[in-house]
C-alpha cells in the first residue's frame, strides 16, 4: 500500500511539468515579464500549434556577419559585439538540415531561425526539460533533473532573453541554436550564479562584498567573447551588475609595442601584440583592483578598451572618452583571454617547442601576480587540436571580407596564427592537466568543445 501511495506523489520537476502542460496549455510565470517576440505571453516551449504573425514593431534580417534589426533595443549591442569579436556566429545563421551529435536522441531537422507566417509546431516543456538534461555540462555543474524542474521557469526566461539578444525567433530555433543556448550558455550562467553565491557566503551581513572575478581561458576564435557577451547580458537582465574585461584591453600602447620590438629584434613572437610581454601589467593591476572596489551604489569607473584598428592594425589603447562606464555595486567581473592561466615552464621545454618562446616564457613569470591571483573561479574552454584556431580565424576574416570590411588574406591569417601556436603547444597541455595557476580544482569548470565550438563530453 505504501508503495502504491508513493507512486502517486510527484517529484518537484514532475509537478512543474504537469503544471506547465495542463489542459489550458497556457504559460505564465509570476513576476517574470517574458521578452517574447509576440504579444501573447505563451513562450516557445508548449505542446500546441499556433499561428505566428510577424510583429509590426520589429523585424530581423540576417546578413553576412550580423543581424539587422529594426526597432530593437538589443540590435546595436549585437552588431557592435559581432564587429568587435570578428565572429560570424554561424550557429545563429544556420537554417540548413542539421544533426546535433552531442546527445544520442536528437535527429536531423530542418528549422528556420527567421520569423514565419506558417503554422509551427512548438515543443512541449517536457521536451525542453529532456533536452536540457541531456546536455554535456549537466553533470559537471551539478544540474539534476530535480533542480532543472524546480527552476524550469528561469531556464525558459533565460532562453527567451538570449533569443532577444541574438535576435532569434524563439518559436523556431534550430538544433544548433537550441543547443548553444540550453547546453552551453545557460548552464554556464547557472554555474556562475552558484559561484557568486558561494563567494558571497564567505562574508558577514553588512560587509562590503567585492565582486567575484571569473576568468575565461580559451583559445582565440572559439567563441569565448560571445559567451561572455551572453553572460553579461543575462546578469544585467537579472539585475546583477557585472563588468567585462579582456586581456586585449591591457595591451601595450603603440609606443610600448614599438619599444618591445626594438628590444627583441628578430623575435617573431614579440613583433606584434599577443604573447606574454606585450601587455601593460601595472595598468591591468590598477584596473582590476579598482573594479573590485566598486561595492556601493553610485561608485563608477570607466573600463579601458583597446583599438585594434589603430596604426594600420598594430593597435593602440582606445581614447579614454570612448571607454564604457560601469557602476557599482558589482556582483561579478568576467575576465577573458586566450592565455589566462598559463604557467611558466622549464626553459628546455619551451625551447624544444620554439627557441623564440624562451623570452616569452620568462615574461610569463610576472603574469600570475598581475592577472591570475585576482581570479576566484575559472571557466577553461578546451580544444583537441590547436590548429582549430587557424580555421576559426580564417572563417572570421572571410566573413569580414564578405561583409565589405577589411580582412586578412589567407596567407596573412597563417602568419598571424603562427605567432600564437608555439604558446598553445607549450602551455595548453599543462593548463588542461593541472588547471590555471593558483586555481582550486572545485572552482574550475572545464568545457571541451569540438571544431564547431559546441560543448561535448570529454573523451
Amino acid at each position: 500500500m505504501a508503495g502504491a501511495t508513493s507512486s502517486l506523489i510527484l517529484s518537484p520537476w514532475q509537478a512543474t511539468l504537469d503544471h506547465y502542460n495542463n489542459k489550458t496549455k497556457r504559460f505564465f510565470v509570476k513576476g517574470y515579464p517574458f521578452p517574447c517576440h509576440h504579444s501573447d505571453p505563451i513562450c516557445h516551449s508548449f505542446n500546441i500549434k499556433r499561428r505566428v504573425l510577424p510583429s509590426s514593431s520589429s523585424s530581423s534580417i540576417f546578413k553576412d556577419n550580423h543581424v539587422v534589426t529594426h526597432s530593437s533595443s538589443s540590435s546595436d549591442k549585437l552588431q557592435t559585439h559581432f564587429s568587435m569579436s570578428g565572429c560570424g556566429c554561424s550557429w545563429i545563421q544556420d537554417n540548413s538540415m542539421l544533426h546535433y551529435s552531442a546527445t544520442s536522441n536528437w535527429t536531423s531537422k530542418k528549422c528556420s531561425a527567421l520569423p514565419t507566417t506558417k503554422t509551427v509546431d512548438v515543443s512541449s516543456v517536457s521536451d525542453l526539460f529532456e533536452f536540457i538534461c541531456s546536455g554535456p555540462l549537466v553533470d559537471k555543474i551539478g544540474i539534476t533533473p530535480e533542480k532543472v524542474g524546480q527552476a524550469i521557469d528561469k531556464w525558459l526566461l533565460y532562453g527567451s532573453q538570449l533569443c532577444r539578444l541574438f535576435q532569434l525567433n524563439e518559436l523556431k530555433l534550430t538544433i544548433p541554436q537550441k543547443a548553444r543556448l540550453y547546453h552551453y550558455y545557460i548552464p554556464v550562467f547557472v554555474w556562475c550564479q552558484d559561484q557568486i553565491a558561494l563567494h558571497s557566503s564567505k562574508f558577514n551581513d553588512g560587509d562590503d562584498v567585492p565582486p567575484l572575478v571569473i576568468g575565461f581561458s580559451a583559445p582565440q576564435g572559439c567563441g569565448k567573447t560571445t559567451l561572455v557577451f551572453a553572460l553579461d547580458y543575462l546578469f544585467k537582465t537579472t539585475k546583477m551588475k557585472s563588468a567585462t574585461i579582456s586581456i586585449d584591453d591591457f595591451y601595450l600602447t603603440a609606443e610600448g609595442q614599438a619599444k618591445l620590438r626594438e628590444e627583441n629584434p628578430g623575435n617573431a613572437l614579440l613583433e606584434y601584440r599577443g604573447n606574454a610581454g606585450s601587455h601593460d601589467l601595472p595598468f591591468s593591476v590598477e584596473t582590476i583592483e579598482a573594479l573590485t572596489k566598486l561595492t556601493k551604489e553610485g561608485m563608477k569607473m570607466k573600463v579601458p578598451r583597446y583599438d585594434k584598428s589603430a596604426y594600420s592594425g598594430r593597435g593602440d589603447r582606445a581614447d579614454p572618452t570612448t571607454w564604457p562606464e560601469v557602476e557599482g555595486p558589482l556582483k561579478v567581473i568576467l575576465f577573458e583571454g586566450w592565455m589566462l592561466g598559463f604557467k611558466p615552464l622549464p626553459a628546455e621545454v619551451v625551447k624544444a617547442v620554439d627557441p623564440q618562446l624562451e623570452i616569452v616564457n620568462k615574461n610569463l613569470e610576472a603574469y600570475y601576480e598581475a592577472w591570475d591571483k585576482y581570479i576566484d573561479a575559472w571557466v577553461v574552454i578546451k580544444i583537441k587540436d590547436p590548429s582549430y584556431v587557424y580555421r576559426w580565424r580564417l572563417q572570421a576574416e572571410v566573413a569580414m571580407r564578405q561583409a565589405g570590411k577589411a580582412g586578412m588574406s589567407d596567407d596573412e591569417v597563417n602568419d598571424f596564427v603562427s605567432r600564437y601556436l608555439p604558446a598553445y603547444k607549450a602551455y595548453l597541455p599543462t593548463l588542461y592537466e593541472e588547471g590555471p595557476s593558483g586555481s582550486e580544482p572545485e572552482r574550475v569548470l572545464a568545457i571541451d568543445i569540438d571544431e564547431e565550438r559546441n560543448p561535448i563530453l570529454a573523451t
